[in-house]
């Protein structure tokens, strides 16, 4: 089975690289965040027509998070956790692969910038609470993949140039020990599992040139947790929907599971 997580930064904004990705890539799940419209305005048609079911949690404008399936996604949760300023940020979800049960938890974390502001606290507290919640569901289930955009750059190796975001909301170490944290607990970031040396990016800023230059950065990612690894077949970052016309800043991260 084939899983894809993508920050498409405006779904509708980004349409119809959605529905060609979606009709060459093979994909049986895909996760997006950042898709900024209500549920309402979500192009479920368009998405249906190529076979594939929406699960949505929008929020006008801003945020959002869905499940794109060609499979069904049973137990859809949009209450992880009681996110204190109510934004749609999280949306959970259980599939079965062969007869293995498995939780998909779909996020999109707090970008956190400007540091020394409101946004650097709410990040700080959203990953408290996220890790807090994670916990308590690994009491339940074994098996989990959390996919999507993290909004965390974990290592020197995963941008560009890492002394420029020494004191970014994205790189700031007490940010990326909350990722570790996430690790320690009983599960692997898969692309780094996969990629001990390689430098490959999932974001490249609009701006200063950043996708010709690939002054990109590892944001968004795919966490397995143990008693899943042995299935986990292959991981890929797919690069070409960032140079399509129109692109989202993010591109896909893909990962097969047997």
């Amino acid at each position: 089975m084939k899983l894809s997580s993508w920050n498409v930064n405006s779904v509708r904004a980004r349409i119809n690289n959605l529905t060609e990705y979606l009709k060459s890539s093979d994909i049986d799940v895909l996760m997006i965040q950042e898709i900024k419209t209500e549920e309402k305005n979500f192009p479920k048609e368009e998405i249906k027509q190529l076979g594939f079911k929406s699960y949505i949690f929008g929020q006008k404008a801003y945020n959002g998070v869905a499940f794109i399936s060609k499979i069904d996604i049973d137990n859809i949760n949009l209450e992880f956790f009681k996110d204190e300023k109510k934004q749609s940020r999280i949306i959970v979800g259980e599939i079965k692969i062969k007869s293995k049960k498995i939780s998909l938890i779909n996020i999109y974390a707090p970008n956190g910038n400007p540091v020394n502001t409101d946004k650097y606290e709410y990040k700080k507290k959203w990953y408290e609470l996220f890790i807090k919640e994670i916990k308590k569901k690994l009491n339940e289930c074994k098996n989990i993949i959390i996919g999507g955009d993290f909004n965390i750059i974990p290592e020197k190796s995963d941008v560009y140039d890492y002394k420029k975001y020494e004191d970014d909301a994205l790189f700031k170490l007490e940010i990326r020990k909350k990722f570790r944290e996430l690790i320690n607990m009983g599960f692997h970031d898969v692309y780094r599992s996969y990629n001990k040396n390689k430098q490959e990016y999932t974001f490249w800023d609009y701006m200063y040139g950043s996708w010709y230059k690939n002054n990109g950065m590892r944001i968004d990612h795919f966490l397995v947790s143990n008693s899943l690894m042995d299935d986990v077949a292959n991981i890929k970052i797919n690069k070409k929907p960032r140079s399509k016309i129109k692109p989202s800043d993010h591109t896909p991260i893909e990962i097969e599971i047997n």
